[in-house]
């Protein structure tokens, strides 16, 4: 089945491309009465459009969405919900030069391998663009998480190449994360960030980071027990997102610095409730949430499309040089932030929804 659609029961199936009329996104199993309007998905899509500040491409769309089916007087009707957002600045032409040539790092070969054929303008699927029907149907999501259940989901920019905030994400809200434009709450650490970015936009190069992403609020008992734990359907979301090279739960690789008598959450009684000494497991055992804060990191690697002269190959086999002009984020994270967001409440919605359905069972 191919790979375009996500999650079981809350289920959504993106359409689009980068240089094309739109970008839409199917949402079905969205339970009906839930309020919702376009204002909730556009303050969404705001924090994730392009153009939005020095330090991201200088691509100018308005991402305005569309809600063209399941909702009725502001509310979802439990029918499949059917979001749509034109683009607007599309240079196709721009794209001329790559027809024949494969960009380093970039999908372009492998597209080229798999299908025959490839949209070489803007990369077509391969894009980041496709992201913004993510954050559209993560929005809905979100909603409900946080109106039903009043589950909390944010997340910020913790590391810009070797800069980094040593905040503790307990001491974060989600208010503080769009106060500077690179979404890192710790004020003199950001500025450093944005520093170094415009630095090295200026190079014509790129530079990586980590974002940390938090769900507070998550009830006991959400995952799987083998191949769809809630860690491991956590971990897929994220590295489905485009430039995504890693992923940690809870303590993650510095669990291997640690004995189990240091790592191990130990269990005790307070107020009659179970509670934990520790939460290095990030808010799931076994796979399965605890009732504790899930919090984890994604690394992003340099963006891929750099004006710097690069050696590469043509479709024909032969060596080329190519320098790329255009417009492109010299880093992906602070637009990335509620793309992050987004899967981390597609995951937990669909996982909650199955919960339920499991309970209901019972």
């Amino acid at each position: 089945m191919p790979g375009n659609s996500f999650g079981q029961i809350f289920r959504i199936t993106t359409c689009g491309e980068s240089h094309h009329g739109a970008q839409g996104v199917i949402v079905d199993g969205c339970p009906a009465l839930l309020d919702i309007s376009v204002d909730d998905i556009q303050k969404e899509l705001d924090r994730r459009k392009p153009g939005q500040s020095f330090i991201t491409t200088d691509r100018r769309e308005s991402d305005i969405i569309h809600i063209l089916s399941g909702v009725f007087k502001g509310k979802t009707t439990g029918t499949p919900i059917l979001l749509l957002a034109y683009n607007e600045d599309m240079r196709p032409e721009d794209y001329e030069l790559l027809k024949n040539i494969y960009r380093p790092s970039h999908a372009d070969y492998t597209y080229q391998m798999k299908y025959g054929i490839r949209d070489y303008q803007g990369s077509g699927r391969a894009s980041a663009r496709e992201t913004l029907a993510r954050v559209a149907a993560g929005a809905i999501a979100k909603k409900y998480l946080q109106q039903k259940l009043n589950i909390e989901i944010f997340s910020y920019v913790e590391q810009v190449a070797d800069i980094r905030t040593d905040m503790d994400y307990h001491e974060i809200s989600a208010e503080m994360i769009d106060k500077n434009i690179i979404r890192c709450p710790d004020a003199n650490v950001a500025n450093k960030m944005i520093a170094l970015i415009e630095k090295v936009k200026k190079e014509g190069d790129s530079v990586g980071g980590i974002i940390k992403g938090v769900i507070r609020g998550v009830p006991i008992g959400l995952g799987e027990p083998v191949f769809d734990k809630l860690s491991a359907d956590l971990g897929k979301a994220m590295l489905s997102i485009n430039a995504v090279k890693g992923f940690e739960i809870g303590k993650g690789f510095a669990s291997v610095l640690m004995r189990g008598s240091e790592h191990n959450d130990l269990l005790h009684i307070q107020n009659g409730k179970v509670n934990f000494t520790t939460n290095h497991s990030g808010g799931t055992l076994g796979g399965i949430s605890t009732g504790q804060d899930i919090y984890f990191r994604v690394a992003f690697k340099p963006v891929a499309t750099i004006a710097k002269m690069q050696s590469t190959i043509t479709s024909e086999g032969t060596s080329t040089n190519l320098e790329i002009k255009g417009r492109h984020d010299p880093c992906v994270l602070p637009r990335a932030v509620p793309i992050v967001d987004a899967m981390s409440a597609l995951v937990v919605m669909d996982h909650y929804l199955r919960y339920k359905t499991e309970k209901e069972k019972t």
